[in-house]
């Protein structure tokens, strides 16, 4: 708490003083510093920086044309999110049905998003631009000469070279993430759903009633509440379940094949690693017909007489073993069907953490007269964790967004006969995100589900920032070292 109170106070402190600057800029500027309030590239031209004032001035330009050219079609009916719904009329003369001067809310909502970054972008710039032609002319009365436009681009090549290199890859993550998240945000206070699909019909702003109707306050007729917390509850239980079983089963497996005394070492890990390199869907539909309710395991299970015991003591009704269609055996299937598939994987992990493993602590653990379970549990269990524990939250968070095992076994195999989940469009196997993804592809109940997203990601968030905050308290590297 403390760290991020911290983190706040450097931002803020940041902030304070740039606009400080800008106040000082203010009143002691120039003529040229101030008439570049309007004109940004004036203070450059004053001094002799064309290039520099031919390139602020015409991105002024670009965002003045981008600003009554385009934003001002969609900005000012943000608020409303539109209010002329789509109409067709047919005319005689064209022999066609025409439609109206319509208005598309998401439309309005997405391109007032890029209005507004665009123009916070602008803003950022347009400060700094007046600053920094304020200290162009503290250095001209201060007689140090102005900067070459050649040695100030030489600089994204030297000095400044990291943001040359990161300018790609921050732009790509504005446009497909930052910009479509923000957007999921604003919808989720909206209406978006099938009733309220454009272009045909309008959405509108609804504030924090889709938050009320998920945490249980949607009133008698709204079975969100109930779904969601069944469906959080099951997603956290997956989450822990499908991270940790396959984490200590790969440590095992590792530590069981680097053993003295197992032989063909190259040969055990050569076909795990081939079950690595089956694509997992093609594995898990495969699985999927193994265990369905006719599959060649049931078949094998009948045979055996075992649907016949499990029938007679009460855990089925049927003749069949529900593995995929049942809850609770459904539940279970999936985490083994998950150990199978991710074990391989935190094998290779941990194959080559315990290569490099501390044996002059291992030595003097047997010195002392440690025994092998011993030495596993103090020094090379800490020792994995410690080298392996940002890719175990990685794990876990993958897990709680894990689509593929749980989507692949289950889809048009388990339908759940709870009509308060069905009501929601949920199942007793679904997690937040396939959930979420019934909601948008077979439901377009876009603004539950974009509530959903938030919530996944703040869970998401979380966890990753305690469990990363645990992991690198202390000396923990100094130990090993």
């Amino acid at each position: 708490m403390k760290t991020v109170t911290n983190k706040f106070s450097n931002i803020f402190d940041s902030i304070m003083s740039g606009l400080s600057k800008y106040k000082e800029a203010i009143v002691k500027g120039d003529l040229f510093v101030k008439l570049s309030f309007l004109w940004m590239g004036a203070g450059y031209f004053r001094r002799k920086q064309y290039i520099k004032s031919l390139i602020i001035t015409l991105f002024e330009i670009a965002v003045l044309v981008f600003t009554f050219t385009f934003a001002i079609q969609y900005v000012p009916k943000f608020g409303t999110l539109g209010t002329v719904k789509q109409e067709s009329v047919f005319n005689p003369i064209t022999m066609q049905k025409e439609f109206n001067n319509y208005d598309n809310s998401f439309q309005i909502l997405l391109f007032s998003l890029v209005s507004f970054i665009v123009w916070a972008i602008f803003l950022v710039v347009y400060i700094r631009n007046i600053y920094r032609q304020y200290q162009l002319q503290l250095d001209e009365q201060n007689g140090k000469a102005p900067e070459k436009f050649k040695d100030y681009m030489n600089k994204f090549l030297n000095s400044k070279f990291h943001i040359t290199l990161l300018a790609l890859p921050v732009l790509g993550i504005s446009l497909f993430i930052i910009i479509p998240l923000i957007a999921m945000i604003f919808v989720a206070f909206t209406n978006y759903d099938q009733k309220h699909m454009p272009p045909t019909e309008l959405f509108t702003w609804v504030g924090f009633n889709n938050f009320v109707q998920l945490f249980g306050g949607g009133g008698i007729t709204s079975t969100f509440g109930y779904a969601f917390v069944r469906v959080l509850i099951w997603t956290l239980v997956w989450a822990v379940f499908a991270t940790f079983t396959t984490y200590i089963g790969g440590i095992l497996l590792a530590s069981l094949i680097n053993n003295k005394r197992v032989k063909l070492k190259k040969m055990w890990r050569t076909l795990f690693v081939i079950t690595i390199a089956v694509p997992q869907f093609v594995s898990l539909l495969l699985v999927k017909n193994f265990f369905a309710d006719g599959g060649i395991v049931n078949t094998i299970c009948a045979n055996i007489g075992l649907i016949d015991w499990l029938r007679d003591i009460g855990m089925i009704n049927t003749t069949y073993i529900p593995f995929l269609t049942s809850p609770g055996w459904a539940h279970v299937m999936v985490i083994l069907i998950n150990i199978w598939v991710g074990v391989p994987y935190q094998m290779l992990i941990a194959t080559g953490v315990l290569m490099n493993l501390p044996n002059d602590q291992i030595e003097s653990a047997r010195m002392d007269g440690a025994n092998s379970f011993q030495i596993f549990r103090h020094i090379t269990m800490p020792y994995v964790l410690f080298i392996t524990g940002p890719a175990l939250v990685t794990d876990f968070v993958r897990n709680i967004n894990n689509f593929n095992v749980i989507f692949l076994l289950t889809n048009n195999t388990y339908t759940t006969s709870n009509q308060a989940l069905a009501n929601s469009q949920a199942k007793e196997i679904d997690l937040l995100v396939t959930w979420l993804f019934t909601l948008t592809r077979d439901n377009y109940n876009y603004k539950m589900a974009a509530v959903i997203g938030i919530v996944v990601f703040v869970i998401s968030a979380v966890c990753t920032l305690v469990v990363f905050k645990r992991l690198t308290s202390g000396d923990k590297e100094g130990a090993y070292r």
